[in-house]
């Protein structure tokens, strides 16, 4: 696999929502309604402030955003987001974008990354980001109501960045 990761513009709509579309509507690992509409999804994802970015290989596997976790006195502090393709799971696009996200925060001056609440059942995206060098900052307990689970705990995870 030959993965390109580019900066997102209004021609990935279609593709992006194609991808975050069957990932909202399982609604077990982001805090958004289920039931989220296309236009409701595109302005949460390409929210000002947000970079955005597509993994291709000749067609769209994955995106992710980042931006500033916090503003003013936070604002050293980055956040992000990914969504794999659902044919893509498996393949290391999220691990990729990840890297991609980290340098490109690092050079725009981000002092570290943190993820404020990341499903505690979504043991793939866990393990993903825990090789990456994150640590479990903060455990909300049963703060997220699963589909099938019930209620899970929400983690917080923590990176400093160079």
């Amino acid at each position: 696999m030959t993965l390109a990761i580019r900066e997102a513009g209004p021609r990935d709509r279609d593709a992006v929502w194609a991808m975050l579309e069957p990932v909202f509507r399982a609604g077990d690992t982001y805090a958004v309604d289920p039931g989220i509409g296309r236009e409701e999804s595109l302005s949460y994802w390409f929210a000002d402030g947000h970079t955005v970015l597509v993994a291709e290989d000749g067609e769209p596997l994955g995106t992710c955003f980042f931006c500033a976790n916090k503003p003013g006195n936070a604002d050293h502090v980055a956040n992000a987001a990914f969504v794999t393709a659902p044919a893509a799971t498996g393949r290391g696009v999220a691990r990729a974008m990840l890297a991609e996200v980290l340098d490109a925060a690092t050079a725009r001056g981000f002092r570290a990354m943190q993820f404020n609440f990341v499903v505690s059942t979504n043991t793939r995206a866990i393990a993903t980001w825990e090789k990456a060098g994150f640590r479990e900052v903060g455990r909300l307990p049963g703060a997220f109501r699963h589909p099938t689970e019930g209620p899970v705990d929400a983690l917080v995870l923590w990176k400093d960045l160079p």
